[in-house]
């Protein structure tokens, strides 16, 4: 009897002290949970890009994590920000009015991202953009909570535009779109293509987003350019393709360049419209085995293959909750100096890290689409040309505007 007496107390104290440090990694958690917010423009121009795939690919990252962090359960919510810098900073107010909101992340449209980081900013919070391309996020627009993960426009220009004017494409006309992530692309191609030899003879800015390209698409025709150059995305640039198709520009010897074209736009436009183009992706689903497995999962989950955004948005997450549980506390700023000292390599990174502007850089990818002949099934899209090494591909911190560079 005393034996067993011992062995009970023994037990009795041991389930005590397991009980205080659980409250106790709890406590450090702020309300418990770890809540993440994932807003996202949900059924506009960029649904395909991100989107309900992105909140897919989100809640795969936390189911795969294991639903908690240190006991403390995970809480996703969602909300489409309907491509509007209003809705979006009202949304992440009342996040954090009335939720308590640890992450906000997502972020697609540059204006709601903006609007967004300022409102993050004001909260003393965390954000991680995963969505969006403007480069002016971690530039001139960059601040100390939030972080840009997958792509921005300067590796897309950078390698897309690099590539073609080496190619003898060395004449542009620019059709943009006539807002900030727009400005921002046009204004590093034209960068990209004067400092290789080139030349942009002319160009147009479009409302966004626009459904009818018609004046546009001749406007580019009579320029004489030899390459029309996107600086759009989403629908816009599946808009401006099918429009540039039906008037017969590539026929009269004008190249287009999608500067910031995606899988799903490729998939939704056809080989026949897109073969020959040439890209820049941050990653693509079939680049190697782990990236294969993971986008198979994904596949029968959503019923289509991810984005570069899909994945950026997995790996951004795992990176986060894996964060947290080391720290034992979804405190942002620890939370976001812990995550800028771990490199990340994952299926969706190669040697990447975060920088002191927040911009996550990695190995981007010059890609050409495969013509019919070449593909093997429905979303083998790619070949994937050359490796663009990750201090290569993103705007150099000695070029930067940011106020957290120390030039």
């Amino acid at each position: 009897m005393p034996f067993i007496k011992k062995t009970l107390a023994v037990s009795i104290t041991l389930a005590a002290a397991s009980s205080i440090a659980i409250s106790t990694a709890q406590a450090e958690i702020s309300d418990g949970e770890v809540r993440i917010g994932y807003l996202a423009d949900m059924s506009g121009a960029y649904r395909g890009l991100a989107g309900p795939g992105g909140l897919a690919a989100l809640e795969m990252a936390v189911e795969d994590f294991g639903g908690s962090v240190n006991d403390a359960p995970i809480q996703v919510f969602s909300a489409d920000d309907r491509l509007s810098a209003d809705v979006g900073t009202s949304v992440v107010r009342e996040w954090y009015d009335t939720r308590n909101v640890d992450l906000v992340a997502g972020l697609v449209a540059t204006s709601v991202v903006v609007g967004v980081t300022k409102v993050i900013v004001e909260n003393d919070g965390l954000g991680i953009v995963s969505g969006s391309a403007s480069s002016s996020i971690t530039n001139e627009h960059c601040t100390p909570n939030h972080i840009h993960w997958t792509y921005d426009t300067y590796p897309m220009a950078n390698g897309t535009a690099k590539a073609i004017v080496e190619q003898g494409g060395d004449s542009w006309f620019m059709l943009t779109a006539d807002y900030n992530f727009g400005h921002s692309l046009e204004s590093d191609v034209t960068k990209v293509v004067e400092e290789n030899g080139g030349e942009v003879v002319g160009g147009a800015r479009h409302p966004f987003p626009t459904s009818d390209f018609s004046s546009y698409i001749l406007q580019a025709q009579g320029s004489g350019a030899k390459i029309i150059g996107l600086a759009n995305g989403g629908a816009d640039t599946v808009n401006a393709i099918t429009t540039a198709s039906q008037f017969g520009l590539t026929q009269s010897g004008q190249q287009l360049a999608g500067l910031m074209i995606f899988l799903n736009d490729i998939h939704a436009l056809g080989l026949e419209a897109t073969q020959g183009l040439l890209l820049t992706t941050g990653w693509y689903w079939d680049m190697d085995d782990e990236s294969r497995e993971w986008a198979q999962r994904y596949y029968e989950r959503v019923g289509s293959m991810p984005t570069m955004v899909h994945a950026g948005t997995y790996s951004s997450t795992m990176h986060y909750l894996n964060t947290v549980e080391e720290l034992g506390s979804d405190d942002p700023k620890a939370v976001r100096e812990a995550m800028a000292k771990k490199p990340i390599e994952d299926f969706f990174s190669r040697n990447g890290r975060i920088r002191e502007d927040g911009r996550m850089v990695h190995d981007m990818y010059l890609a050409q689409v495969k013509t019919p002949e070449e593909s093997s099934g429905e979303w083998d899209l790619y070949e994937i040309l050359s490796t663009i090494p990750a201090e290569e591909a993103y705007r150099p911190l000695s070029e930067s505007q940011c106020k957290l560079v120390q030039n």
